[in-house]
């Protein structure tokens, strides 16, 4: 399965695409979308859309998932947010695509195991999952790769009971001997 993952923001806008089988997990590509600071809003959000429906075409992934908007202290910041989020559903809908959305919590606990993980943090678990040399660069297109890889194992339960995959333990205490086998 082919999984885009999108960290939206109104000045850089992060994206990674994987390729999965449930388990293992390959960088297909990841980077950013940069638009000019003192560029018009309506300005950055129309080379959001562009920048995103040009790498969707491009990778062809089957899913899409985005970071969904935390609760910010600054309002206007939160409302760009949102601005941005927006053009990227609007860009994966476009593309046919189905759109999950996790929040900041939820991808840093999938990735690393903790809920408030810092960003090196996140970035390095990436490296470590995806077998890369360095850590994806810029740390939105980390960021991205994490949601994707946050839908993977959120997803890998109904994969696991498809039968495509083995059922794997999340922790020692769910572990069970496989059936079939007796203790020596």
């Amino acid at each position: 399965m082919r999984v885009f993952g999108i960290d939206p923001g109104s000045e850089r806008t992060g994206y990674g695409c994987l390729e999965t089988d449930g388990q293992r997990h390959h960088l297909v590509a990841c980077g950013a979308i940069v638009v000019p600071a003192r560029a018009a809003f309506p300005e950055r959000l129309r080379l959001i859309h562009e920048g995103l429906s040009a790498v969707l075409r491009e990778y062809q992934p089957e899913l899409v998932a985005i970071e969904s908007v935390f609760h910010a202290v600054n309002v206007r910041s939160a409302l760009k947010l949102g601005h941005a989020r927006g053009v990227a559903m609007l860009a994966a809908v476009e593309a046919g695509l189905t759109v999950a959305e996790y929040t900041p919590a939820e991808i840093k606990r999938a990735v690393v195991g903790y809920g408030r993980a810092e960003k090196q943090q996140v970035a390095e678990m990436v490296r470590l999952l995806l077998h890369l040399d360095e850590a994806p660069t810029p740390h939105d297109a980390a960021d991205a790769l994490a949601v994707a890889i946050c839908h993977v194992h959120a997803s890998s339960n109904a994969i696991a009971s498809a039968g495509t995959v083995d059922r794997v333990p999340r922790s020692w205490r769910h572990w069970r001997p496989p059936t079939g086998t007796r203790p020596s």
